[in-house]
């Protein structure tokens, strides 16, 4: 595992990393998009982690404490947007719905003119000033106009619920109800169910899928079969994963390592 120091600067950059590696906990005077043409990218915040495939990147606005996990041998493209750039117009599209406020990170999905913009973007070298200008406010409206992600993983708060969500986490193949995991933390059935919804703005099952999600992106950017993926998440089978991941991202996950 690598693990690199960051200053409160938001670097323009694009840069190549090994799977496993990390970047601290840091933040930045400027709002910041976060994208892998290759890899799988994880942005963590106190209210929870991100994750963004090769066909999503991650809006991460300026003073939100973060860091950054790589899966995969990941390429990275970073451009830094000044905050006087972003006008009250642009903040609800670059907030996804569910966000609890502006200050909150979000998934975007990427299409072909977005990727080539972060790209350009992302080396500012290569291109006079005001050309680049330009680029950056495509750039903005672009993502102004791209939709939120479901890629999303809500921290909990409440100590209880915390600790369910860490006995889950360590075993995705474990199958666990809600009245086991209260006996294991203190907890009735009905109060963990109402942390749930309440916390994270999901049921358990709801949960559980997403946390399966999650876990799934990055074994897949390990270059893992799509069927070991399947059982270490805990799915019953390949075909059932297949098809929430299909539901959730678009494509099948064997499409996705095929053209990534």
């Amino acid at each position: 595992m690598s693990l690199i120091s960051h200053s409160l600067g938001a670097p323009t950059a694009t840069g190549d990393l090994p799977g496993g590696s990390q970047i601290d906990r840091h933040r930045h005077t400027e709002h910041q998009i976060v994208y892998p043409s290759a890899g799988v990218a994880e942005v963590r915040t106190d209210a929870g982690s991100w994750i963004a495939p090769a066909d999503r990147a991650i809006w991460i606005p300026a003073g939100c404490w973060h860091e950054h996990r790589f899966y995969g041998p990941t390429r990275f493209h970073c451009v830094a947007f000044q905050p006087d750039q972003i006008t009250p117009a642009d903040q609800p599209g670059i907030r996804p719905p569910d966000a609890e406020s502006p200050r909150d990170a979000a998934v975007i999905a990427v299409n072909p003119l977005l990727r080539e913009l972060v790209i350009a973007c992302s080396a500012p070298e290569d291109l006079p000033a005001d050309e680049l200008a330009r680029l950056h406010q495509v750039l903005l409206d672009r993502i102004h106009r791209s939709s939120a992600q479901p890629l999303r993983l809500p921290a909990a708060e409440d100590t209880r619920l915390r600790r369910a969500c860490t006995l889950v986490e360590r075993d995705l193949t474990a199958v666990w109800t809600l009245a086991e995991l209260g006996r294991h933390v203190g907890a009735s059935e009905r109060t963990l169910a109402r942390l749930f919804r309440t916390e994270l703005a999901m049921t358990y099952p709801q949960w559980r899928t997403q946390l399966r999600l999650h876990r799934a992106v990055q074994l897949l950017a390990e270059s893992l079969p799509v069927t070991t993926v399947a059982h270490r998440c805990g799915w019953a089978s390949a075909s059932a994963f297949i098809d929430v991941y299909r539901r959730t991202l678009g494509h099948t996950p064997g499409a996705y390592q095929r053209r990534h």
